[in-house]
């Protein structure tokens, strides 16, 4: 069902997330060993193994954590963990999960020592082991933990400690879309905003964003303020181009941060290498703002690459400015 364009707005973002691995565009292999862990664990009336979302921002882990509970019919439960910075904080989360119930950890690896140590236990032994008292009167309670599923996602799967990475019954490594597959979630998108787009603009905004199903849905909506604006909101191959040329994004898909990035090394630090920290501070960004959100997709485009001794600008990064500043 279409909804009004007068409406578009009042659509949140949570109405374009697939309910389902049919409706979910991409990432086949994902979808396939992902369908089949589900399917085993509801033949056997059973709980899924715990399952780990590896890969940059906006690809669709947090989409995929829902569809799983969607399938196995369960509620689900989201934090995050920057949010558990105690241990305490973690277990009267999982003291009050149900039987079956998916918790969602996002950004995982940004949990606090004391809270992963306290999630060891909690995934394997599906128990919780609380304090009572101080000093040499307190005693240790063991509590029991319903059989849960645990879900966690991650943009830096490096950082996860050994043992709790070893927990998790499925690593799902998520890779970049291609332009075709964005712009089929491009086409499928419009239609519940209720935009009329064709299919050569799809394709145009599906090859400038940053191969990320996220980013593709977020130009959607720019595109679909320039098509009411300056035309007849009809989103066509000239409303997609000139939204696109006023918002910076040019035909490889990088924004004006990533084009700073590539002249920074050309110009300030002659090609490279430079430091990530230094990289971050001449940009005034946050390090993992480059890392995890940037830097993965310079580097996928062969602009950039990682060295031990910092990054560098390729022979392909060089081209695309020189050309850029002809």
């Amino acid at each position: 069902m279409q909804v009004p364009v007068d409406r578009a707005e009042k659509v949140s973002e949570e109405s374009l997330r697939p309910n389902n691995l049919e409706e979910f565009i991409g990432q086949a292999q994902i979808k396939e060993q992902l369908s089949l862990i589900l399917d085993s664990a509801m033949l056997r009336k059973g709980v899924p193994d715990h399952i780990l979302f590896s890969g940059p921002p906006g690809l669709g882990k947090t989409t995929l954590a829902q569809i799983v509970a969607n399938t196995t019919g369960v509620p689900i439960k989201i934090t995050s963990g920057p949010a558990l910075t105690h241990a305490g904080d973690l277990a009267s989360i999982l003291s009050a999960l149900t039987e079956g119930e998916v918790l969602f950890i996002d950004e995982i690896h940004r949990m606090s020592k004391p809270a992963q140590e306290m999630l060891y236990i909690g995934m394997e032994d599906f128990r919780v082991d609380i304090v009572v008292g101080k000093g040499v009167g307190a005693s240790s309670i063991a509590l029991p933990l319903p059989h849960f599923t645990l879900i966690g996602a991650t943009t830096r799967q490096g950082l996860l400690p050994g043992p709790l990475l070893d927990r998790f019954g499925w690593v799902g490594q998520m890779d970049f879309y291609e332009p075709a597959d964005l712009a089929k979630i491009v086409l499928r998108s419009s239609k519940i905003l209720g935009i009329n787009v064709e299919h050569d603009a799809a394709e145009e905004i599906g090859k400038r964003s940053r191969s990320t199903a996220r980013i593709a849905n977020r130009i959607l909506k720019r595109v679909r303020d320039w098509a009411e604006v300056h035309g007849n909101g009809n989103v066509d191959l000239r409303a997609a181009k000139s939204a696109l040329e006023l918002y910076g994004i040019d035909n490889f898909g990088l924004d004006a941060l990533d084009r700073r990035i590539v002249d920074l090394l050309v110009n300030r630090f002659n090609g490279g290498p430079v430091g990530i920290s230094t990289l971050a501070a001449s940009l005034g960004e946050e390090p993992d703002t480059i890392e995890s959100g940037v830097e993965p997709f310079l580097v996928r485009m062969g602009l950039i690459s990682r060295t031990p001794s910092g990054r560098v600008i390729t022979d392909l990064g060089l081209k695309y400015w020189r050309e850029k500043h002809d």
